[in-house]
């Protein structure tokens, strides 16, 4: 699995400027578009033909598996309006963030696969889909990348984006369980935790990184295990048995340990396994 996600990280790397640039822009534009059109429709009939209608498109309405991305903020009064339009500045700052560190192409397919798994799991279920997931799995990825940033509750209330991440994955598990028990033989309480399942396949283990370091510390310690040092071949870096961390970006020498917020990848241009931080793996001398 540790092999194919570094093939998989590699074929990101190398194809990262190919797909739709500035997603998240577009979807934003969509969004306000359509939001004038409707307000000019009294009869209603644009809304009614964008949003998700499970029995439609099985009768034929295909477009509308990704129409309903655009209609965030149609039937939204006053108050909710004001939020919606700040919500979704938010959501465009961290995909525009999400995609220069990632990269386009790796973006692009983390919110599409969302997008599909989504309808798939809306079929199924006979669900109308919503883009409240899909923002969801993106702020969750926004998170997981940088768990120390601080959103301002209710504009008062600084708060990391870890504590709001995992308040939202308790409040998702409460929706699953409360589902389970309460009408077990239907199957639509899946839904909540099939729509998030990009971010699943994309994060895997490194959800841990929602978690403070000393909860970190705590899980190795219950699963008796240690810090893994990486394996370096002749000409890269030497193995630090010894050392706590288990990055060290070869640029600016931040580690996992002194920035658990950082993500660090390994770059394929370079002979051997070189280490580097998000602000460092576009950014740097390939050593050959």
């Amino acid at each position: 699995m540790k092999d194919f996600r570094r093939r998989f990280e590699r074929f990101c790397y190398r194809n990262r400027n190919k797909g739709i640039p500035n997603l998240m822009l577009w979807i934003a534009i969509g969004n306000i578009a359509v939001f004038f059109l409707s307000t000019m429709d009294r009869s209603n009939l644009l809304a009614r033909y964008l949003l998700f209608d499970p029995a439609a498109i099985m009768h034929g309405q295909v477009w509308r598996l990704v129409t309903y991305l655009f209609t965030s903020l149609i039937h939204e009064d006053a108050v909710s309006l004001v939020l919606s339009i700040l919500f979704l500045m938010i959501y465009y700052q961290m995909g525009n963030t999400l995609e220069r560190s990632w990269g386009r192409f790796r973006f692009n397919l983390y919110y599409l696969s969302g997008v599909f798994i989504t309808d798939i799991a809306a079929l199924i279920f006979q669900q109308y889909a919503s883009i409240r997931f899909l923002n969801l799995s993106l702020f969750l990825a926004y998170a997981t990348l940088y768990p120390e940033t601080h959103f301002l509750v209710m504009w008062i209330l600084p708060v990391k984006a870890r504590w709001l991440a995992l308040l939202d994955l308790a409040i998702t598990a409460w929706t699953f369980f409360a589902g389970l028990i309460r009408t077990p033989t239907e199957l639509s309480y899946l839904f909540p935790v099939l729509a998030l399942a990009n971010y699943l396949l994309f994060f895997g283990k490194d959800i841990q990184n929602l978690f403070p370091l000393s909860w970190q510390v705590l899980l190795r310690k219950k699963r008796g295990s240690r810090p893994k040092t990486v394996p370096f071949p002749a000409g890269g870096q030497k193995a630090r048995s010894s050392e706590p961390y288990m990055h060290k970006c070869t640029v600016c020498g931040r580690t996992d340990i002194t920035n658990p917020e950082l993500e660090f990848r390994y770059c394929s241009k370079c002979k051997g396994y070189y280490c580097y931080c998000a602000e460092h793996i576009n950014n740097h001398t390939h050593i050959q």
